[in-house]
């Protein structure tokens, strides 16, 4: 009898301790550290590999609205490790303990399902043409059939345009259910979509699927083939540019991406690599001044690398596609004000009524209090005129409507960031070469920074 209870207690403690192996295997380890450099807060994840956890850690910081100035990732075999260089919007590092606790709880459990933000909410799907207007037309079809906007984001790229709108009923505050109430939305939010040219391609539906928000946009414009059809607007001379070059000695596609930094630019990349199903295995990022330089080594899923032309083409639209989608043409207004039944559609007609173009709007609502931000041009996408602009803000309430300027990370010069750039081991992009010796080196000598 005492053998058997300590067999037992063997095979007990032999159980603990595969459990806390498999737990350790399953939770990352965080550090987040302010003291190794100047300029940034240094944020190091390590954890077993598996395919979007990349995602999912940059998906955390850009919910934070964090810029990443550099980042190092390498995932070679069953491990990975990625090492941020993490600021705040006005390029200051990370001080409140608050943002910092958040941040390394959320990559510890970046193995684990998350819930979504939006529960008690239904969620309306849309893509279609865009044209001057079409915005008002579809929160006022919203308003009519009584449906309380709580949050939205719209996306233009290329002509076509794509929204996620949460929206709960007016009168009993909970989310649409009712099967006849869904089908009239959608039956009349199709018919604004469609408008005269758009009959084959206007999409509306009610989402089930449980996505970040941003994710589910890119998912939606590339399903829609935005990256295929010509641009509407040029974006100033600066559009991404992308290359992608086989490096047959280990087997890797590389893609490089050279265009203007701004916040979530590493999100849109990654999420589209990922989402096309092929795997980060190294990366390095840089930024100096307003210019952002992104190099990943990539497979496929299946560990082979690009291999074709037409394929290599395709990842160059796509990618180029991400970047452009969510560059902020036009001028920012800022709405902040009471909430209130047809808010949304009541600003959105004073934009058309005068003439602008939403190319992209962010709409929340938090406490009862209205939170929100578009991007207008006049109708030809030009900037709109400054008469027009402050017109509009005499209609809407000069308190209430804002014209706001750009974060302060978009103007920050590159002298203000030289003992930053000078002191890391390789801000200049590395050669196909040298790139997983330099990548292992960076994330070795993180305090070469200072």
């Amino acid at each position: 009898m005492q053998m058997q209870r300590v067999e037992k207690m063997e095979r007990h403690a032999c159980l603990d301790e595969y459990e806390k192996l498999v737990f350790r295997m399953n939770t990352p380890r965080v550090a987040i550290d302010n003291g190794v450099c100047p300029a940034a807060t240094i944020v190091m994840v390590d954890s077993a590999r598996k395919h979007g956890i990349l995602l999912e850690a940059v998906q955390i910081l850009t919910d934070l609205n964090l810029s990443v100035k550099k980042a190092y990732i390498s995932s070679d075999g069953r491990w990975f490790m990625d090492v941020f260089h993490v600021t705040d919007q006005n390029g200051k590092k990370l001080t409140d303990e608050s943002v910092i606790s958040y941040m390394e709880q959320s990559l510890g459990t970046i193995h684990y399902t998350r819930t979504s933000d939006y529960t008690g909410l239904t969620a309306l799907e849309l893509t279609g043409t865009d044209r001057v207007g079409l915005l008002s037309e579809v929160f006022a079809v919203l308003a009519d059939l009584q449906c309380d906007v709580v949050e939205a984001k719209v996306w233009t790229h290329n002509g076509r345009i794509a929204s996620l709108i949460y929206v709960k009923d007016c009168n009993s505050g909970s989310p649409i259910e009712d099967s006849q109430q869904i089908d009239r939305i959608e039956a009349r939010l199709r018919n604004v979509l469609k408008g005269d040219n758009d009959i084959r391609s206007a999409k509306t539906s009610v989402s089930l699927a449980v996505t970040h928000t941003e994710r589910r946009l890119h998912q939606m414009m590339f399903a829609d083939r935005d990256y295929e059809r010509e641009p509407v607007l040029q974006l100033n001379g600066d559009s991404p540019v992308v290359t992608v070059q086989h490096w047959a000695e280990r087997g890797y596609s590389v893609v490089n991406v050279e265009c203007k930094d701004r916040t979530k630019l590493l999100f849109d990349v990654v999420c589209t690599l990922t989402d096309m199903e092929y795997v980060v295995y190294h990366a390095t990022i840089d930024t100096t001044g307003d210019r952002a330089s992104l190099e990943f080594c990539i497979r496929h899923m299946d560990g082979t690398p690009i291999n074709s032309e037409a394929e290599r083409q395709r990842v160059i639209l796509c990618l180029q596609a991400a970047v452009e989608r969510r560059a902020s043409e036009g001028v920012r207004l800022e709405l902040c004000t009471a909430d209130r039944p047809g808010l949304v559609a009541e600003v959105t007609r004073t934009f058309r009524e005068n003439g602008l173009n939403v190319t992209r709007a962010e709409i929340s609502t938090t406490l009862g209090t209205a939170l929100n931000v578009f991007y207008v041009t006049d109708a030809a996408g030009n900037p709109a005129d400054a008469k027009i602009i402050e017109a509009v803000r005499q209609s809407i309430g000069l308190s209430e409507l804002r014209v706001k300027e750009l974060p302060l990370i978009y103007h920050r010069s590159p002298e203000s960031e030289g003992e930053e750039a000078v002191g890391v081991a390789g801000a200049v992009l590395l050669s196909l070469g040298s790139l997983v010796r330099r990548n292992l080196y960076n994330l070795g000598l993180i305090r070469s920074c200072s």
